[in-house]
């Protein structure tokens, strides 16, 4: 009863899909959830990554919403041969709306001041079972499409490491910004409900050459979305935030899109010279310091 309520008061019965994109792709199928009834299963999804593998809770079954929620699209990795939902990811256009789950956590002032579309992605959620190449492979693609429906310049969102070490926040800090991968001209702090204790403390005391040991720490620290969008030429807003409730450091991920390499475009479904080209307009406000070699 109290789900049921909890849905209610965000309004998903009235949830209506902004872009509709579907795509069938060998055993799945991607798409953009286009009822209640498959959002509802997409935070069932999400409950179960997030609440009970990231939290531990013991409740078997539950719901992972918010009220940003109703005013998003969401991709849906579908398996044809059970029906059932594998992946989701949340996209919130600037198109259609201008509020921001990020702007909790993050100033996002610089950001939403320059030039061109935005899209936040957030809470990217892969069933255990399916955390192999091909979803993720399924999901950037889903991301590439939505990105040229609403010729969306720069993505941007919450990219999540499980530490609560102000220590560990600080190695991963002082990394990226030795990586060039923190513009000074785009930089977006923690709120102050998100700010780390004593982080400004360890990023001095951390300003040094690392350890053969603490290098290894960063590289098994650094999550495999992480590494994605770095992969993807990415850069960083900044400090991280701590999110208290998921007992974890969140940093503000932005991409440009005139920065996702060739390679990835081609992977992720976009097959010739001229698809590239026009996926990738010039983005020049979002260019990075650095950028990241494809693997």
């Amino acid at each position: 009863m109290l789900e049921f309520y909890r849905l209610r008061s965000h309004r998903i019965h009235k949830f209506k899909p902004k872009i509709h994109l579907v795509s069938d792709k060998g055993p799945f199928l991607l798409k953009t959830i286009t009822s209640s009834e498959e959002l509802i299963e997409a935070l069932r999804l999400r409950y179960q990554v997030f609440h009970r593998e990231m939290l531990g809770k013991t409740r078997e079954n539950g719901v992972d919403v918010d009220e940003f929620d109703f005013i998003c699209d969401h991709l849906a990795i579908i398996e044809k041969k059970t029906g059932r939902m594998v992946g989701t990811y949340r996209l919130n256009c600037s198109l259609f709306s201008n509020r921001f789950y990020s702007s909790s956590e993050f100033n996002l002032r610089r950001i939403l001041e320059a030039p061109g579309i935005k899209l936040e992605l957030g809470r990217a959620c892969i069933h255990k079972d399916f955390r192999k190449g091909l979803v993720i492979a399924l999901l950037w693609r889903g991301i590439a499409e939505y990105m040229a429906a609403t010729n969306s310049d720069v993505l941007f969102g919450c990219a999540s490491i499980k530490t609560e070490s102000a220590r560990q926040a600080a190695l991963l800090y002082n990394h990226f910004q030795r990586e060039g991968r923190i513009q000074t001209d785009l930089l977006c702090p923690p709120t102050k409900a998100f700010s780390m204790n004593n982080l400004d403390l360890w990023i001095d005391k951390m300003n040094r050459p690392f350890s053969a040991e603490e290098i290894v720490e960063v590289d098994e620290m650094i999550p495999p979305l992480c590494r994605a969008y770095l992969k993807a030429g990415a850069f960083l807003g900044g400090e991280p935030a701590y999110d208290a409730d998921f007992k974890c450091i969140d940093f503000l991920t932005i991409l440009p899109r005139a920065n996702l390499n060739k390679v990835l475009w081609k992977k992720y479904g976009k097959e010739s010279e001229a698809d590239v080209q026009a996926l990738a307009p010039a983005a020049a406000h979002f260019a990075p310091a650095a950028q990241a070699e494809i693997a």
